[in-house]
């Protein structure tokens, strides 16, 4: 009885978030991923362009951290494919836009709610798009509003580097 006692005790004490440094191939990049990551390649259209896009992600309690990351074939496509990528995210969640700012010199930012098939759970989306040269980045905190904590998302969005 001991044993399962100690067993329940550090169960209880684990962090939910475990923080790890990852780096992004074939498009470099790092960034803190709460939990053991996995990454999917597949091709994707951006901006007029077929590009290979790999999306590396984690989840915790239902909500997901991910980057997506593509090399453009010509610098000159980056706003088109910058504005493919956030229209995806929109589109795959049937979102509606809260806060959009940036641009410029920073990252675009965007804050969106949608819904989520088959139950039409309520979704909150943050994202930040980056562009540096011919490369894309599109980091994402997408989950439920009530499971969606702001300190963890400033954890991961201020941890991205793109390289």
């Amino acid at each position: 009885m001991p044993l399962v006692a100690l067993a329940l005790l550090l169960a209880a004490c684990s962090p939910k978030f475990d923080w790890r440094q990852v780096r992004g191939t074939p498009v470099p990049f790092e960034v803190l991923l709460p939990a053991k990551p996995a990454s999917v390649t597949r091709p994707v259209e951006l901006g007029g362009s077929k590009v290979d896009m790999t999306m590396t992600a984690a989840e915790v309690d239902g909500v997901t951290f991910a980057v997506g990351a593509a090399t453009l074939p010509d610098a000159a496509t980056v706003p088109a494919a910058l504005a493919s990528m956030k229209a995806g995210l929109l589109r795959n969640i049937n979102g509606s836009i809260r806060r959009e700012a940036g641009a410029g010199a920073g990252p675009l930012e965007l804050e969106a709610t949608g819904t989520r098939a088959p139950d039409a759970s309520e979704l909150l989306l943050l994202a930040r798009f980056f562009a540096k040269d011919a490369r894309v980045y599109q980091v994402v905190v997408l989950g439920p509003s009530s499971r969606l904590a702001r300190d963890e998302a400033d954890t991961f969005f201020s941890s991205f580097k793109p390289n």
